[in-house]
C-alpha cells in the first residue's frame, strides 16, 4: 500500500519558523529579562516573588554617599572613554576601509586579516599583550591607554561595516566627481561621505557598545581613577554583592536596546537611499 505524500503548506512553514525564532529568543533572552524585575525590588537580597517594589536602588546611584559617588564617577569614565574611544576607532576603519577598497587584492586580504584581528585574538590574550606593551610605555592605569586599547577593539566593527557600505558604491561618482574639478578632499566630503554615512554611524554604533561592555581590558589596564561601569560592576560582584548592580545592569539593557533600535533605523534608511530612484537634472 502507498502511502500519500504528506505536504506541509507555505503557510506551515512561515508558522513554524516564526515558532522556532521565539523559542530561541526566549532561550537567549529569558535569563536576562529575569534580572530587570530585580533592580525594582525593595529587598536587600535576590528573591522571587517581589514583594515591595522601590527606586531604592537607582537612587543609590545618584546619591552623595561614597559608594553612590563611585557609581557615578564610572559613568562618567565610561563616557569619557567610549566617545573618545569610538571617535578614534571611527576615523580609523573608516580609512583602512576605503584604503583596502582602493588597494589591489594581495593588499587589500593582508590588511583586512590585520584590521579583523582584534575580533579573532581571544580578549585575554589582547589583554595580556596590550598590559605588557603599554608597561613599558608608562600608560598603564591611564585614560590615553583605556581609550587607544578600546578604539583598537572598535575599529574592527567599523572597518566592517563600512567595508560592506563600499562594495555597493559606485566608483563612477568619484571620477565624475575629479573630472568636474573637485579635489579629492572634496570629492571624499560632497560625495562619498554622505553615501557611506551609514556605515560609518553604524560602525561608530558597535565601537561604542563595543567600549562601553569592555570589563577584560579594563582590569588589567585601568586604575582606581580610570574604573568603568563594568569595571565597577565586577569589583561590586566580588566585594560586596548589592542590588545597586542589578540597577547598573538594566540601565546597560536599555541602552543596548536603544542602540540596537538605532541601528535598525539606519539599516532600514540605508536600503530606501539605494533603492530610492535618482532625481533628475531637470526636475523642479
Amino acid at each position: 500500500m502507498i502511502m500519500p505524500a504528506l505536504s506541509v503548506t507555505p503557510r506551515a512553514w512561515r508558522i513554524g519558523a516564526i515558532a522556532l525564532s521565539a523559542l530561541v529568543f526566549a532561550f537567549l533572552i529569558a535569563p536576562i529579562l529575569v534580572i530587570v524585575p530585580l533592580s525594582f525590588s525593595a529587598d536587600p537580597f535576590f528573591s522571587y516573588p517581589i514583594e515591595h517594589w522601590s527606586l531604592r536602588w537607582y537612587a543609590a546611584m545618584v546619591g552623595d554617599d561614597p559608594q553612590a559617588l563611585l557609581w557615578q564617577r564610572a559613568v562618567v569614565n565610561s563616557l569619557i572613554i567610549g566617545l573618545s574611544a569610538t571617535l578614534l576607532a571611527t576615523c580609523l576603519g573608516t580609512l583602512a576601509a576605503i584604503g583596502v577598497w582602493r588597494s589591489p587584492r594581495p593588499l587589500a586580504n593582508a590588511v583586512t586579516a590585520l584590521m579583523i584581528s582584534p575580533i579573532v585574538v581571544p580578549i585575554v590574550v589582547t589583554a595580556i599583550g596590550t598590559y605588557y606593551f603599554y608597561a613599558r610605555l608608562g600608560l598603564v592605569g591611564t585614560y590615553t591607554g583605556l581609550i587607544l586599547a578600546h578604539a583598537a577593539l572598535g575599529a574592527p566593527f567599523v572597518f566592517l561595516t563600512v567595508a560592506a557600505t563600499l562594495a555597493s558604491f559606485d566608483e563612477t561618482l568619484l571620477k565624475a566627481g575629479a573630472i568636474l574639478g573637485a579635489s579629492p578632499a572634496r570629492v571624499f566630503r560632497v560625495i562619498m561621505l554622505p553615501l557611506i554615512l551609514p556605515g560609518v554611524v553604524s560602525g561608530a554604533i558597535f565601537a561604542f557598545a563595543t567600549s562601553w561592555d569592555e570589563v577584560v581590558i579594563a582590569l588589567f589596564l585601568a586604575g582606581p581613577e580610570q574604573h568603568t561601569i563594568p569595571r565597577r560592576m565586577w569589583s561590586g560582584v566580588r566585594d560586596n554583592l548589592s542590588p545597586t548592580i542589578i540597577a547598573a545592569a538594566t540601565l546597560l539593557i536599555a541602552l543596548s536596546i536603544a542602540l540596537m533600535l538605532t541601528l535598525d533605523w539606519l539599516r532600514r534608511r540605508s536600503e530606501r537611499l539605494r533603492l530610492s530612484p535618482p532625481v533628475s537634472a531637470d526636475r523642479p
